[in-house]
């Protein structure tokens, strides 16, 4: 079946990183806002994110509910360069020291690059981000600033990466400036995107197509590997 048409601008969108899930993640999660003291819903394999030191699950049963006014966001995540897992919960964890409360996370996947570049394969995900937003560009801005400080090199055109943070979607704000494009031109055309995407929030709906996340994710004709990563 023939996806949805492409809004204009689309750029290529790839990403991933590699994770040692025994590190004692839970003291990353211990922020202003963060999903261990929270309690966000998190899928289950996701749960690996915060272990004790036995390796049990060191995430609060309650799920608690946010306030229905409240604006999510949502963040690809991306890393095929060094410790690849590793990089996604440093990102992670950058997002909270920079006061982005995340709600939830995806499963990591394992991906294929979609590159004319030869690379490794990527690990992917996806975040959501609720509460007290700072404003698009706020966010845009402190994603970059994580990226810089993950060691991020944007040296070759679509090439490896150590980390990747790609603002998906904020609310249903729509933008078009140099800087910032909402939602992200690629979301609809990527699986590596919407299979974390539709896990999270499959009624998400795009702001342009006027599709669900599940309906984009089973109109894609992108046919590259992507499946389930566990360490």
């Amino acid at each position: 079946m023939a996806g949805p048409a492409s809004p204009p601008g689309c750029e290529m969108y790839a990403s991933s990183h590699r994770w040692n899930f025994k590190v004692t993640a839970s003291r990353f999660f211990e922020g202003q806002c963060s999903i261990a003291r929270l309690g966000a819903r998190t899928s289950r394999p996701l749960a690996l994110l915060a272990l004790n030191a036995d390796g049990t699950s060191a995430l609060p049963a309650t799920d608690l509910m946010f306030h229905r006014n409240h604006v999510k966001a949502y963040v690809g995540l991306g890393s095929n360069l060094g410790d690849r897992a590793g990089n996604l919960v440093l990102a992670i964890r950058g997002m909270m020291e920079a006061s982005l409360c995340v709600t939830r996370l995806s499963s990591v996947y394992e991906t294929e690059p979609i590159s004319e570049v030869e690379q490794p394969k990527f690990l992917n995900m996806v975040v959501e981000v609720g509460n007290t937003l700072p404003t698009a560009q706020q966010m845009m801005a402190r994603l970059l600033r994580i990226e810089f400080a993950l060691g991020r090199i944007r040296d070759v055109t679509d090439g490896p990466r150590t980390i990747d943070l790609d603002l998906l979607m904020y609310g249903d704000l729509k933008s078009d400036t140099e800087f910032l494009k909402l939602p992200h031109p690629c979301l609809h055309q990527r699986r590596f995107v919407l299979e974390p995407l539709v896990e999270i929030a499959p009624k998400l709906i795009h702001p342009i197509l006027k599709l669900s996340a599940a309906e984009l994710l089973a109109n894609i004709e992108d046919t590259s590997e992507v499946k389930r990563w566990t360490p």
